[in-house]
């Protein structure tokens, strides 16, 4: 069975919480498996995070929320993880984090994600549904590709029971790296992550940022649309149904969207694939 789910992100107003909330109930129709919430570096979200998680699991969904290790106690966690047992959470997406600028790793008590697996293991027994990141492209900050795999193995060895890759517009390279895990022992599912195009310049500023490769084919079609924001769309959406139904026929046990809190895009492309 092919899963669904879908990610956002705390938003900053009550205007937008109401604009997320309303997404969520339109996504919400199409029965995804969780919806999963970021969690800002360091913590800096926190209180936010937990509100969207909240109202998501209030209304009977399934959430999922971010769970970062880097600028927080073992005590913080304990406490988030407990407040999260309470609120019926069973799934958490678990990661090393952002570092928060000016921060290093020397004053975090947990500094990696497979650390804070083994946390929430040793905390709460086999209570969540662990998932993981992983790096089709490899980590930005990871010294090499080799490196990188280890590094996922090590996560699941810790105890993840799931992963969701980062965001890629090359299906070989989520084709590659699945193989080259599957040799090294891992078995969990991996879950392509999915970012709808919408707008040429702010995907390439997030790119940018987490290391995730547009093919230049793309790049320069993109370029030549200029401001044509349909025409945009349109390609985007075929670009990236084209590159999920790969996935999928290929073996791919499922998508998850990053929706950027809006429901549409994404929902243009599972139209297409279902």
């Amino acid at each position: 069975m092919t899963t669904l789910s879908f990610e956002f992100f705390p938003t900053k107003s009550e205007e937008g919480t109401d604009k997320l909330l309303a997404v969520r109930d339109t996504l919400a129709e199409y029965n995804p498996e969780f919806f999963s919430v970021t969690y800002g570096a360091g913590g800096s979200t926190r209180d936010r995070t937990y509100a969207i998680v909240k109202a998501i699991q209030e209304r009977g969904i399934p959430a999922a929320p971010h769970l970062s290790c880097v600028g927080d106690s073992k005590e913080d966690l304990r406490q988030l993880l407990n407040e999260y047992k309470d609120l019926g959470i069973d799934r958490i997406v678990a990661l090393r984090g952002d570092l928060p600028s000016g921060s290093g790793l020397a004053n975090s008590e947990l500094r990696y994600a497979n650390e804070l697996v083994e946390f929430i293991r040793a905390e709460t027994g086999d209570h969540f549904t662990l998932e993981v990141a992983a790096y089709p492209e490899m980590h930005p900050q990871a010294t090499s590709f080799e490196k990188d795999l280890q590094n996922f193995v090590r996560k699941v060895k810790a105890g993840a029971d799931s992963a969701i890759t980062q965001y890629f517009f090359n299906a070989d390279s989520y084709f590659h790296f699945v193989d080259r895990v599957r040799a090294m022992g891992v078995d969990i599912p991996i879950i392509p992550g999915i970012m709808p195009i919408t707008n040429y310049s702010k995907l390439a500023r997030f790119s940018d940022a987490c290391g995730a490769e547009i093919p230049r084919w793309i790049r320069k079609q993109l370029e030549a649309y200029g401001d044509d924001s349909q025409s945009i769309q349109q390609f985007g959406e075929d670009v990236v149904t084209d590159m999920c139904r790969r996935l999928l026929d290929g073996g791919a046990p499922g998508i998850h969207f990053y929706t950027l809190n809006q429901a549409e895009a994404s929902l243009r492309v599972w139209r297409n694939l279902v």
